[in-house]
């Protein structure tokens, strides 16, 4: 399921900016059922523009009937009435979305104790590191999320050691209960605080399992993003 929210804060309409020739998020829905690995896959909106766009390519699109904080809890309406063991939450602003490490996200859900799973990956530029746009993630000896934050996390407190940065890339996998669970929590602090969603688990005592991707191309969450997108390109 691909959320897709028109009224985006930092940059608004986002999702309908012309990449390559197409919609941002008919690329993202697009190279999203190219994967091949999904039984269904739809785009959840509260924009007409947008359903109208996917609708009319072939796609499938649904509009959310409630106002929503998050993603999560957008998907989490349109898929309440889903049968499903496994929902994957691809986000509208991730275009370049890959077949390989959607599909080593999925293979987390092989053990049983793991609910909530996402993506992340290595950066080392320093302007990255800095910038509060990039949200890292810290991690215990088996990648599960022990923090989110837009801040430098791990602080670099030692210069002589060797420090790793993980950018949390918003691709999301979630057994259905889980998924309906979060939705029934009120947002928590460091969730209100940061302004990341994947927080509210963390905060009630469910750790994300985080899988090593190789580079994932640009997430699309300012100007500036959608013209390294099209340079990538």
């Amino acid at each position: 399921m691909i959320p897709a929210r028109y009224a985006a804060t930092r940059f608004p309409g986002k999702l309908m900016q012309l990449l390559n020739g197409k919609p941002v998020i008919r690329l993202t829905y697009e190279n999203t059922v190219a994967t091949g690995l999904f039984d269904e896959v739809i785009v959840v909106t509260d924009s007409e523009e947008i359903l109208t766009e996917i609708n009319a390519s072939g796609g499938v699109a649904v509009m959310s009937i409630n106002r929503h904080e998050s993603g999560s809890d957008r998907i989490a309406e349109a898929a309440a009435s889903i049968e499903a063991d496994i929902i994957v939450n691809v986000q509208g602003d991730t275009p370049f979305v890959k077949k390989a490490p959607l599909e080593k996200l999925l293979q987390q859900f092989d053990e049983a104790s793991v609910q909530v799973a996402s993506m992340m990956q290595a950066i080392s530029s320093l302007d990255d590191i800095m910038d509060p746009n990039f949200v890292k993630v810290a991690v215990d000896k088996n990648n599960n999320s022990l923090f989110f934050s837009r801040s430098v996390i791990p602080y670099p407190r030692d210069r002589n050691y060797p420090t790793v940065y993980y950018e949390h890339i918003g691709v999301y996998a979630f057994r259905k209960n889980a998924l309906l669970r979060f939705t029934q929590w009120p947002i928590t602090p460091l969730e209100a605080a940061e302004k990341i969603e994947c927080l509210r688990y963390l905060e009630n005592g469910i750790p994300l399992r985080m899988v090593l991707v190789d580079y994932m191309g640009v997430e699309i969450d300012t100007p500036e993003d959608l013209d390294r997108a099209a340079k990538l390109i």
